[in-house]
């Protein structure tokens, strides 16, 4: 009778145990691993569209280069409201930079600037910033009536700001409206929600 002896067996096939304790760890890395870049996605794609700023019309709280994200999921519930500071494309142009401004009347509002100061339906602005006489009170200079899917805008830094007070921006159609800046990302000392 011959021994048998151990060695290499080529044609031999190992039994293979799937360590199921592993398997379901593994599993549940991936899980987590896709629903974090699927939650980093949707934020992203709503609250954080970053956008430069271009010029100095949103000096002194927003210089020319600064950086800030713009929050598109809001407005997709609620209007938009004054003192917002809004990203939108004039008259829908897509082929340029978002230009960033604050609402001073919402659809529906007169909106008139005489004296240097902004009149909305009848009666003095009340500004949440502290803004320069206007100079220039473009075509607001005789009351207007805002059309039911308009917003009229301006710059916080009133005396240079191309805005709704132009005919080549004028009133902010709803649906040019990107939505809110919300947050100022560069420079870093400037980091921090916009008001």
């Amino acid at each position: 009778m011959r021994r048998r002896v151990k060695g290499l067996e080529f044609g031999r096939k190992k039994e293979r145990k799937i360590n199921l304790s592993l398997f379901q760890e593994i599993m549940i890395w991936i899980i987590e691993i896709a629903i974090t870049i699927t939650i980093a996605v949707v934020f992203t794609y709503f609250f954080g569209v970053r956008s430069t700023v271009v010029g100095p019309s949103m000096s002194p709280q927003l210089e020319d280069g600064d950086e800030v994200l713009i929050d598109r999921f809001l407005y997709k519930f609620i209007s938009p409201k004054a003192g917002d500071m809004i990203a939108f494309l004039p008259n829908g142009n897509t082929n340029t930079h978002y230009y960033l401004k604050r609402v001073i009347a919402v659809p529906g509002d007169t909106i008139q600037i005489k004296d240097g100061m902004v009149y909305v339906n009848g009666e003095q602005f009340q500004e949440e910033i502290e803004a320069d006489r206007i100079e220039d009170a473009g075509i607001a200079d005789s009351e207007m009536t805002l059309a039911e899917d308009e917003y009229f805008v301006l710059g916080d830094n009133r005396n240079n700001s191309e805005d709704s007070r132009f005919a080549n921006i004028g009133n902010i159609r709803e649906d040019y409206i990107i939505g809110k800046a919300w947050f100022v990302i560069s420079p870093r000392d400037k980091l921090g929600l916009i008001q």
